[in-house]
């Protein structure tokens, strides 16, 4: 299959998944579940690419590999969450868009969006899975340590995160122990580093460069869009003046020293 065969296969599967999470959130009116569907699309686009693609298989294995274990991670992380009050982002987005009317085709539009990102982040392991030289290559290797890196930070952030919140006597208070007395926001850096990963997999192979773009959207998506804005205004509603002072001394995104430590 071609290049673009492929990639408007995977987007199909993406699309439906959404679709059929979009019909579950009319029923729970719960949006979290789009989350869940992105995570879940970029395991099964990966794989998609991996059993078609048609480069030599180390490198389709590679990056299905890397997909299955990051993402499926992110999904299983996600869904534990599903079936909870509904993510403050998604229910500051429901109630702006139940004032201006047409809330469900909204988020129609909103699931469907997800899916299409999805698929233009798969580039990275679409490029990798048509990669017909023989044997992984140093730079697929740096990218592998890279994601490596990115990953671990991902799951410390998390496991940091679950405890202070299981923990009833830190209501209202701030994480800033542990990796998020470095970042505020440790585990998008971390997964933000991961697609740092698959770019690097995906330049060795021919036409690879397209992959770069996947970096870059996440870049821009997480420090201006979807991620550390909604975030940041859900947690100065939530923890007020501490959370402004957490801002003040520690790093936004890349992980720094404290400022005044």
């Amino acid at each position: 299959m071609s290049w673009w065969g492929l990639l408007l296969v995977g987007w199909g599967l993406a699309a439906a998944l959404q679709l059929a999470l979009w019909l579950v959130q009319l029923r729970t009116r719960s949006a979290t579940v789009v989350d869940a569907g992105w995570a879940a699309s970029l395991v099964a686009i990966p794989v998609l690419y991996a059993v078609l693609g048609g480069g030599e298989p180390e490198h389709r294995m590679l990056v299905a590999t890397m997909a299955v274990l990051a993402f499926g991670r992110l999904t299983a992380h996600i869904l534990r969450r599903v079936g909870r009050e509904e993510d403050p982002r998604y229910r500051e987005l429901r109630r702006r868009w139940r004032e201006r009317g047409g809330e469900h085709g909204r988020f129609f539009v909103f699931f469907q969006a997800q899916a299409f990102l999805a698929a233009l982040l798969s580039l990275p392991f679409l490029a990798a899975s048509f990669n017909e030289h023989q044997g992984l290559e140093p730079l697929e290797w740096i990218g592998v340590g890279v994601w490596a890196v990115g990953v671990l930070l991902e799951v410390e952030a998390d496991r940091e995160l679950s405890r202070f919140r299981a923990d009833e006597g830190n209501r209202g208070r701030v994480l800033d122990t542990g990796v998020w007395r470095y970042s505020r926001h440790p585990n998008y850096f971390g997964q933000w580093l991961t697609w740092c990963g698959y770019a690097l997999v995906a330049l060795a192979a021919p036409y690879g460069w397209v992959g770069l773009v996947s970096p870059v959207l996440m870049l821009v998506s997480i420090v201006f869009v979807t991620g550390i804005p909604p975030t940041e205004r859900a947690s100065l509603e939530s923890r007020g003046d501490a959370y402004r002072d957490y801002q003040r001394r520690t790093s936004a995104f890349v992980p720094w020293a404290p400022r005044g430590a």
